[in-house]
């Protein structure tokens, strides 16, 4: 980053609205991490793709009858992500096709609402393309404290999900609730994804949970390794696309997958060297 910029983007943390963006990026993007690692193990990657295009047919329901976003995205995302896994256990249908199914859905439902509500407007817009600076502290108390309990949910399980994650089955005779964590893991990914539309937004927020962990996955030697990278390179990610994209003028969702997908090259080649 050129000298000028810098100074620049160490005064503008004084400013509240890029302490707020830090604070909720910083948050979100570490809990988006870890459960990638998880995620992306379990081969359940894409989940959070179409989780979030179901979250935004839910915001334009919620900006259509003038609710918070959050408070009617969260319970339609997690019910969204139990039907994911449910269509599936009925037999006649894979879990792609279902998380296909889920987003096509939702797409078409935050289409609609917003031509009822008389076009894309701006909230919607900020949903759609994320922004971070935008971020109010009532939403930072929320992704604080979702995260938090997503990350101490994640820790508490994560020897069980980690047997999950490389052999389900053995780890349904070892006495694993394999079923039960599965839904647990489910409506954690709904509530990561609807705090991470917030930074990122509807389109990009998949990069959140799959770049930090398959990063983490190039390099990492453990399983505990791999947590720790991929929450390292989340944060690290936000900071350095928050700071890029107020030092040139650019937008922040787009710069911070931007930064995750330059780590992920770096680490693919180092491994490779």
């Amino acid at each position: 980053m050129p000298g000028r910029e810098l100074p620049a983007v160490i005064e503008a943390l004084q400013f509240g609205f890029m302490q707020r963006a830090l604070a909720a990026g910083v948050f979100v993007a570490a809990a988006c991490a870890l459960l990638g690692v998880f995620l992306v193990l379990r081969r359940c990657a894409m989940m959070g793709e179409g989780l979030a295009h179901f979250a935004f047919g839910s915001v334009g329901l919620a900006l259509l009858l003038s609710l918070p976003p959050l408070a009617v995205a969260v319970p339609l995302a997690v019910l969204a992500s139990l039907l994911i896994l449910k269509l599936p256990e009925r037999g006649g249908m894979f879990g792609d096709a279902a998380i296909g199914m889920v987003s096509a859905v939702g797409v078409a439902a935050g289409v609609l609402f917003a031509g009822l509500g008389g076009g894309f407007n701006i909230d919607l817009f900020s949903y759609l393309f994320g922004d971070i600076l935008a971020v109010s502290r009532s939403e930072v108390a929320v992704a604080v404290g979702l995260s938090a309990a997503v990350g101490a949910v994640l820790l508490h399980f994560r020897r069980q999900l980690f047997a999950m994650a490389f052999d389900a089955e053995h780890a349904r005779t070892a006495g694993v609730p394999v079923r039960t964590l599965d839904r647990a893991l489910a409506a954690l990914t709904a509530l990561t994804v609807v705090l991470g539309i917030r930074v990122v937004g509807t389109l990009l927020v998949s990069s959140l949970l799959i770049f930090p962990a398959a990063t983490a996955l190039q390099v990492a030697r453990s399983f505990r390794g791999a947590l720790a990278v991929a929450a390292a390179v989340g944060v690290g990610s936000i900071v350095a696309g928050i700071a890029a994209a107020y030092a040139f003028d650019v937008p922040a969702g787009s710069a911070i997958v931007l930064v995750n997908a330059t780590a992920f090259a770096i680490a693919r080649l180092a491994r490779r060297g």
